[in-house]
């Protein structure tokens, strides 16, 4: 029931059609891009895959054609969003039954509770789930905060397997080792605080922006694992202003536009969220052209 889950799992976009339909197709081919890249793991229907904008077949959908295109090659987990703690427990329910090797649960997006609240949520959804957990801390975007206190709280449960880090303080990598030892598999999920948690001691890392130029966005973690930091350095500030976009309201637009430029996907979004127009996408699609431009020569694998 323990797995420990290491390297780089991205979260990935679901692909959309013009008309906002699923474009299933689309989706599976940057699966299998960025499987080919050397990824250990999947991550989909989450914050970047629109997850709250899909109807539950639809999830499934897309849980599905993970777990097809990876053919076992890499664990496919699911972002789960529902908005009541008896939904959430369905859905990890359903996706288990589809193949799905784990979770990356947060406490509800649509409501900020309190610690009791929120503790209650991820055990209910822990002890009736059915599947390893992810827990995702990103208490900046989605107002709760689980602490490193909390972490060390929950630590009895034995479907919790790691912690994705997301608060944008980089002390909280050090505070979540003192507090639970080796306890959970410890991800970075900030794009451009990656190199900074590495020297503290992670994991793994939940990329962003990275799906859009997977050989490099691998190849930076490889070289942090090979404790070549000059080299990881100098490929960091190449991707900086790219992973700087995944720290913006319209981080889904703008990494979908970066998956466009790269010819892995394309922009479109489904309403709510709306396509980029004007001076805000021409600015952005100045930061992507210039980067490729100076795309530098990393090693084929």
């Amino acid at each position: 029931m323990q797995p420990y889950w290491t390297g780089v799992f991205p979260a990935v976009t679901t692909q959309f059609k013009q008309d906002q339909s699923l474009d299933l197709g689309a989706t599976a081919r940057h699966f299998e891009a960025i499987i080919a890249s050397g990824v250990s793991g999947l991550i989909v229907c989450g914050s970047l895959g629109e997850n709250q904008t899909m109807a539950p077949d639809e999830k499934c959908a897309v849980i599905r054609c993970a777990v097809e295109t990876s053919r076992g090659r890499v664990p496919v987990l699911s972002g789960v969003a529902e908005s009541s703690t008896a939904a959430a427990v369905q859905y990890v329910q359903d996706v288990k039954k589809l193949g799905a090797s784990g979770v990356m649960l947060m406490p509800p997006m649509s409501y900020r509770g309190d610690p009791r609240e929120s503790m209650t949520y991820l055990r209910t959804v822990a002890k009736r789930g059915g599947l390893p957990i992810m827990i995702y801390n990103n208490p900046i975007s989605y107002a709760n905060d689980i602490t490193p206190a909390l972490f060390a709280e929950l630590a009895d449960e034995p479907a919790f397997v790691a912690i994705k880090e997301s608060s944008a303080d980089t002390r909280r990598i050090t505070e979540i080792h003192n507090a639970v030892g080796g306890r959970y598999a410890v991800f970075t999920g900030v794009d451009d605080l990656m190199l900074e948690a590495s020297i503290l001691g992670i994991d793994g890392w939940v990329a962003g922006s990275g799906i859009g130029f997977p050989a490099e966005n691998q190849h930076l973690w490889d070289l942090t694992r090979a404790g070549e930091w000059d080299k990881a350095r100098a490929l960091y500030r190449w991707s900086q202003p790219l992973m700087k976009l995944d720290t913006h309201v319209h981080f889904i637009q703008y990494i979908k536009l970066i998956v466009q430029e790269a010819g892995l996907g394309s922009e479109w979004v489904r309403e709510p969220r709306l396509t980029l127009v004007g001076e805000e996408r021409e600015r952005v699609l100045g930061i992507i052209r210039t980067a490729f431009a100076k795309r530098p020569s990393i090693p084929t694998r």
